[in-house]
């Protein structure tokens, strides 16, 4: 199962962060293997915002224990986290993203809904796309939104 995790700073967590790093890096080595994208978010004075996960693991559970289990937020350092489902149209992760890692910024883009799905075929101008998929409900059946990983000018 794939699951999107956004993890939002508390305002003035960067030092903390900071003494967090390498037991951060250390913490998400352990997921190498099940991870699709991730990434910090910044925003536009690229200040650190938060940090952005797409993982493949067996369960809810597991996808839970991630998220909060991490030790920024063992720590207080984020003041909210996003866990939702999320399917894989893509069928890639970002490093076989065929745009590479220079030129262009990277974007988070996240459409939240409800209602009827929205999104779910992957769109024609995929060239830029680094990671898309739906936002879905804990059993996978509803959609919620939309989150996209994009590369942009």
């Amino acid at each position: 199962m794939e699951f999107f995790c956004y993890h939002r700073d508390r305002p003035d967590s960067m030092a903390l962060r900071y003494e967090l790093l390498e037991e951060h890096w250390s913490y998400m080595d352990r997921y190498a293997a099940e991870m699709i994208a991730r990434g910090p978010t910044f925003d536009d004075d690229d200040v650190p915002t938060g940090s952005v996960h797409i993982v493949d693991l067996p369960d809810p559970a597991a996808a839970r224990a991630f998220a909060f289990d991490e030790p920024g937020y063992q720590a207080g350092a984020y003041r909210d986290v996003l866990l939702r489902r999320w399917r894989n149209t893509l069928g890639r992760t970002m490093w076989e993203f065929p745009g590479g890692r220079t030129d262009g910024d990277r974007y988070l883009v996240l459409g939240l809904g409800s209602g009827q799905a929205a999104d779910l075929t992957v769109p024609a101008a995929r060239d830029e796309l680094i990671a898309y998929g739906p936002l879905l409900s804990d059993d996978g059946e509803s959609w919620l939104g939309t989150a996209a990983l994009v590369r942009a000018p």
